[in-house]
């Protein structure tokens, strides 16, 4: 199970991490955020089963974190903690289901008891969700997974036996099959942010959804079978063997069905009427160009007939903006990030015709350009060389289907915006490093222990361990023996110090284990460099 914890401030989540036996709680991850817009993105990435929130925080409030988490995680629970005994901000917790409102400072059985109380809320939703999920595919579910993968074979490996395939289907679905067929496809890249959020958390449930709502209609008849396209996490097939030349007619009643059940249309290609079965798979590539190749500027009607081909009418490329998106990167403004997205977009917005093809090869290059962008920017680069990792999401489209320039242009924005969150907190950790080598340089001479460290920069052990060996080269301890026996040489020369006082005063009280390191680090006792230092003089 996994938490969020998200504050300004971060002896605050540094306290609340510390108040609580997660382990005990079943709770294995924590993620931590210092503003609510940091805290959204973070939803969506590792989806939390609870979320602990401030109310009041800067660039976005607990308020909208509240709201967005409800809109995208309803079934997560939320514990808000604030230092403010406000009404509204209690009623804005109850209105967008925060299940506790706890007061700072923090009192530990109340963080303990409401964290269990939100872990039985959510195995209790958990258990009912999985239930219903179980009884809709059931009740759903009314063909065999084994004829979506026959009906898949027919457009990804046309039969070499024609006839037993269609024995096969003359067995399953009667005499009414006959020797023409068309093959129409319906895409989930193509459906509705609505949609796609509803069913974001089970895919398989929305695949069973859509063929379902298609089967109800292709069964009248027995006109066909809609099946998921198994070499695709996105397709789904509608094969019609019989009228097939009212196909168009009928895709329209079953996309209207769609809207009524779940409340949106999705476009549909559809191929030309080919012999059955062994020309689904040319009558499947039409079906395929025709959604690849419709105008996303405008929506004349929802489905598309391979032979009406739309082409760009000239080509353009991100690759064409990256100095625009590289100096506006490097300005870290968001109204230079805008400006150059803004550049973009309106150049978009010239052509006439902008295809579903064209728009997934510039999402593609835009993914490609900020992982380039990234590695120029030398500190968003983590410690196996990898740029930062850009979410592959459907197109932002408007609710008639086509490319909606607003959406796209606020993906846009953050992702600039994100790469430059990275970079700016990549330099924040090296500068919280370079305090920690200088607070070893003042404070040699003491006992250090990584713990001690870790309390008087607020920081977690592991962190600093992983971030200062990355920083430096060198693990911590190894760092601070280098600086002792540095100070220790020198003390050396000073023949009227005895040894274990100078082990003493850089740090080792131990005088015989100052003797150990020491000969590690200069290949001789202390006693034999003094000497050699003597010699020298």
């Amino acid at each position: 199970m996994k938490v969020l914890i998200v504050d300004d401030e971060q002896h605050v989540r540094e306290a609340i991490r510390l108040l609580a036996d997660w382990k005990e709680l079943g709770i294995s991850e924590i993620y931590e955020a210092d503003n609510g817009l940091h805290a959204s993105e973070l939803i969506e990435q590792v989806h939390p089963e609870i979320l602990i929130t401030d109310m009041r925080m800067p660039i976005q409030d607990g308020v909208k974190l509240l709201q967005h988490a409800q809109e995208q995680c309803p079934s997560m629970q939320k514990i808000v903690v604030s230092g403010h005994n406000d009404f509204e901000l209690v009623r804005s917790t109850m209105k967008y289901g925060g299940q506790d409102y706890l007061l700072k400072p923090i009192d530990p059985v109340q963080l303990t008891e409401a964290l269990r109380k939100a872990i039985q809320n959510w195995h209790k939703v958990d258990l009912e969700r999985r239930v219903n999920q179980k009884r809709s595919m059931e009740i759903n579910q009314i063909k065999p997974v084994y004829w979506d993968k026959v009906m898949s074979g027919l457009v990804a490996d046309p039969p070499e036996v024609p006839s037993r395939i269609r024995s096969m289907l003359a067995e399953e679905f009667g005499e009414g099959v006959t020797a023409e067929c068309r093959v129409a496809l319906l895409s989930l890249a193509s459906a509705g942010g609505a949609i796609l959020r509803r069913f974001r958390d089970n895919r398989e449930l929305l695949f069973f959804s859509l063929t379902n709502i298609c089967n109800e209609f292709l069964r009248r008849g027995n006109r066909g079978i809609a099946c998921r396209y198994w070499n695709s996490d996105h397709e789904i097939l509608l094969i019609v063997w019989s009228r097939t030349e009212e196909l168009p007619g009928l895709l329209h009643e079953i996309n209207s069905g769609i809207l009524q059940t779940l409340g949106s249309r999705l476009d549909i290609g559809v191929g030309s009427a080919q012999p059955f079965p062994a020309g689904a798979a040319e009558s499947w590539k039409q079906a395929k160009r025709a959604l690849e190749e419709r105008n996303m500027r405008e929506k004349n009607h929802w489905i598309h007939i391979g032979e009406e081909r739309h082409q760009p009418a000239k080509e353009l490329h991100i690759s064409d903006y990256e100095e625009s998106f590289r100096l506006a990167l490097l300005s870290g403004s968001r109204e230079e990030i805008a400006s150059a997205v803004d550049d973009w977009l309106a150049a978009v917005g010239g052509l006439a015709i902008v295809t579903w093809k064209q728009v997934e090869e510039w999402r593609e290059e835009w993914r490609s350009l900020i992982r380039r962008l990234g590695r120029r920017m030398d500190d968003s680069v983590d410690e196996e060389g990898e740029a930062l990792a850009v979410p592959t999401r459907p197109a932002p489209l408007d609710p008639d289907g086509c490319l909606s320039f607003p959406e796209w242009g606020k993906e846009l924005r953050e992702s600039l915006e994100q790469l430059v969150r990275e970079h700016n907190r990549a330099h924040r950790e090296k500068g919280s490093m370079r305090e920690i080598a200088r607070y070893l340089q003042d404070h040699y001479s003491r006992e250090l222990t990584l713990q001690d460290i870790a309390n008087h920069f607020y920081l977690s052990r592991e962190y600093i361990s992983r971030r200062f060996k990355q920083e430096f080269g060198e693990n911590l301890s190894d760092y601070l023996g280098r600086i002792r026996i540095g100070k220790a040489k020198l003390l050396l020369q000073n023949p009227h110090l005895r040894i274990a006082q100078i082990a003493e005063m850089v740090g080792y009280p131990d005088e015989k284990y100052f003797s150990k390191v020491f000969k590690k680090l200069e290949g001789k006792s202390p006693g034999e460099y003094r000497k050699s230092c003597g010699e020298g003089l």
